[in-house]
This record gives C-alpha cells, structure tokens and sequence, in this order.
C-alpha cells in the first residue's frame, strides 16, 4: 500500500485554517458578520447583583464612581446599555432571569408570592445536557428555600438571614442544606471565595456558575477599607428635586432609614466598588485557569434604583432609573468584534434562551425571551421594537399595580386604583418629566401605544 502523501499538505492546510480563524474571532484581523461556527460547550459565569442603576459605571462616565473591572468586562464583550428588567423589583426579576418569562407567568409577581418548584429554570435544562451547575448567593424568593439540588444544581450556596436578603458581615449561609456560620466575612468576598472553588474544581468539564450578590442593596455596607472613599465626593449630579430626608417619606423608611440620602448614596457608591473588586478577582482566576476564552461571562442586575427622581427613592416604578439595568456579555470565542455598545433593546428574560443558545440548546417554547447571540455575533437583527413591564401590589409599599409598554421613543403607563396615566417621550425627556397624556403631542401617538400595550398583554 502506498503512504498516504496527502496527509501532510491536508495537516498543513487545517492548521493554516485555524491561524486565520483564530485570527478572525479574536478581533486581530478583519471583522465578520456571518455566525460564528459551533464550537464545544463554553463554561458559563452569570453574575448578579441587586439594586445596581444602568449608568453607574466609570465607563459610561459617572462623576466619580471607579468600575475597572466591570468597564473591561463590557469592552471585552458587548455592551447592552439598553437593557430593561420586565418588573423592577428582586424576586420577581431573579425569577425571570432564571425562568426566561414575565412575572405573570412564573408566578413570582411581588416578592410576597412564593416560588413553584415545577417551574423549570436554564439551569435543570443545562444540567441534563452535562453541564455542572452550581447557585451562589441571594436567592431572595418567598416561601422554602426551592428543591435545586441534583435537579438543577450540584452545588447550592445561599442564605435566608433578614427575609432572604442576607447581611454584608459575618452573614450565615446554607451550604448544600448546612447553615453554616461565616464569623469575620464580608459576604461579596465570601460569595466570590466559594465561586472561585467551585471553578476551580470544576474547570476540566462545562460548568455553569450562578453567581447573586447582595451587594449593592440596602443597608449599603461596604468592605472596611473602602468605607469612607467617597466621603468628598460632589454629589451636584443628583437630581434638584431630591431632599435630604428623602428615605424617611412616602413608604421609602422600608428601604433603610436613619441616615440622609446623600451618606447612602455615597456608601451605594463604595459597595459598587467593592463589588467591582471581587468581579476582578474572579476574572483573574479565569484567566489564571486558562478558561476565559472558552467562558462566557455575563454581569447585570435585578433592577435599578431611584435617588430622588421624581422625589422618589428605591425602585418599583416604570422610569428609566428603576427598570434600566446594567448587562453585558463576554465570550471571546463567540463573539464578533467585542467592546461594541448594542442598543438592542434587552431584556432579562433575554438571558436564559441566550446561555441556551449559546450552549447549543433549544430554549423551551414557554420561554418568550430572545437569544442575544445574533447581537454577539454582529448580526444585523431586531430584537423587538417594545416590551411589557408589568408591576404587581407588594404591600407595605404604596405603588399602585401598574402596566406599562416601552418603545425606543416613548414609555406609556396605565396605573391601577384611579391613579392617572403616564406617557413620556424618553428620546427627548429621557428623566421622563413630561407627562404628554394630555398633550396634542401625546394624543397622536397615544391610541397606538393603548393598542400595543393591550396586544402585549394578551401575549
């Protein structure tokens, strides 16, 4: 038999081939439009973190506030500065992280309804397809703690300490069903300690690592040495209509009093930072394990957070300070000239199909979210054109039960209980201080905008 002569050349050309494509996706060379190929499963990391306002960032030039870690995370991906939570408050936005649909039909509608145990979350579906899962950090749903381990999860780290919301020091967590003390840590660092093993021991197969802070909701404790960094810092940024004393009225003493709104601006600031910090920490490792290519990262929060807008403080609310969120993805492998903007409309019922997708999984058809992965793969597709936000009443707070539709022009409000409604025009009142309800301006457009409204929640 003769040798086969074709070998080399074809060793030579597959390797040549490979030089050019990993020149290609790495952003080294020229830019590519079509879909990258499939490539084996990529590990997955979802950071979460609460209360954290979409233009906080050192990136997206806040005053003051230094984001290292979190600005090269965007530049090393793709960044969604046009991101939305579909109802802005904890659990029922964690449930539609986890699930990929509207609180009206995971069930989680405040953060007073418990949550289902048939629900299925990304985690059950990427566990049955090999992956090690593990959940890390708040859970924050009513009722018991929820049936995920060897369902969903191999490892499942979370703590019931305050209602589920846990404390920033010395915080007891349920370690696999074990309370266990943490005398003398500080929780960010503790949760990023226990993420950190996790991948450490799982690094030699796909993983999926479910990462929830606690950090940066009330009481706005930060870690020791950075308390005090922003203690000089201007706050002439603030919006004119908020007032010292703001946390003590209309319902906000819930959302931590006793101090003006100016010290817990400045310590939301400094648990920014140290939460920036750990997420630094955990990209190191990645990088240290040689698993950032192959791992795709993806950062966002719960929802946003109010400091005197509207002479309001906290959340709940359909303006852009409340329901616009931080996120964004880093996939080396899978992404098509990262550090780009995307003002794609997304959602956070967007993650789970995307991390499906991305995965190379079907996403169930109950899940109405939309993968990311064309905007990723620089693809010239439309998300959508406008989404649902749906408020449910969570007593004590006095928000009446609201709905609402966004567009990338206009966000129209139809309130419960008599309260009248509310139609903004973002694009050139994005702070939405202008009701138009009743305006000329708003009369034209406000028959289409009932329309649509009425068509999404028939959906």
């Amino acid at each position: 038999m003769k040798p086969n002569t074709c070998r080399p050349a074809r060793a030579r050309w597959l390797w040549a081939a490979g030089i050019v494509a990993w020149i290609v996706f790495s952003g080294a060379g020229p830019s590519a439009a079509e879909p990258l190929t499939n490539s084996p499963q990529p590990n997955i990391v979802f950071i979460l973190s609460d209360d954290h306002r979409w233009d906080h960032l050192g990136g997206l030039g806040h005053p003051f506030l230094k984001t290292p870690h979190l600005d090269r995370l965007a530049s090393e991906g793709v960044h969604f500065t046009n991101a939305f939570v579909t109802t802005s408050l904890c659990s029922p936005s964690r449930a539609s992280f986890l699930t990929g649909q509207y609180a009206h039909r995971h069930g989680v509608k405040n953060n007073l309804t418990p949550w289902n145990d048939r629900q299925i979350t990304f985690l059950e579906i990427l566990k049955r397809s090999g992956y090690r899962t593990a959940f890390i950090g708040k859970w924050h749903m009513p009722g018991k703690l929820p049936e995920l381990t060897g369902k969903a999860v191999d490892r499942f780290v979370t703590f019931t300490t305050q209602e589920g919301q846990g404390q920033y020091f010395d915080c007891p967590l349920i370690i696999d069903g074990v309370k266990t003390p943490r005398p003398g840590k500080y929780i960010t660092t503790d949760l990023t300690d226990l993420a950190i093993a996790f991948i450490r021991r799982e690094r030699d197969r796909p993983f999926c690592l479910y990462l929830a802070h606690k950090a940066v909701h009330h009481q706005f404790l930060p870690p020791p040495d950075l308390h005090g960094m922003y203690e000089k810092a201007p706050l002439s940024h603030l919006p004119q209509e908020y007032y010292s004393f703001q946390v003590m009225a209309d319902g906000a003493l819930w959302e931590g009093a006793f101090f003006t709104l100016e010290s817990n601006y400045r310590r939301y600031c400094e648990c920014i930072a140290g939460l920036d910090r750990e997420i630094g920490r955990l990209l190191q490792e990645l990088a240290a394990l040689g698993l950032a290519q192959k791992t795709i990262v993806v950062y966002a929060s719960d929802n946003g957070y109010s400091w005197g807008e509207h002479r309001r403080y906290g959340k709940r609310w359909a303006t852009e300070e409340n329901i616009r969120i931080p996120f964004m993805i880093r996939y080396p492998a899978g992404t098509v000239r990262p550090g780009r903007r995307s003002g794609a409309m997304a959602l956070n019922i967007d993650l789970a199909p995307t991390l499906l997708d991305l995965a190379g999984l079907p996403a169930p058809a109950r899940m109405p979210g939309r993968s990311l992965r064309p905007i990723l793969e620089n693809r010239d597709q439309v998300l959508r054109k406008s989404f649902l936000y749906e408020y449910f009443k969570d007593y004590p707070y006095n928000v009446p039960e609201h709905f609402g539709v966004r567009t990338d022009r206009h966000l129209y409000v139809a309130y419960e209980g008599g309260r009248p409604p509310a139609l903004y025009d973002i694009r050139d009142d994005p702070r939405t201080k202008r009701n138009l309800v009743s305006s000329p301006e708003g009369q034209k457009v406000l028959p289409e905008l009932k329309q649509l409204l009425e068509k999404h929640k028939q959906e």
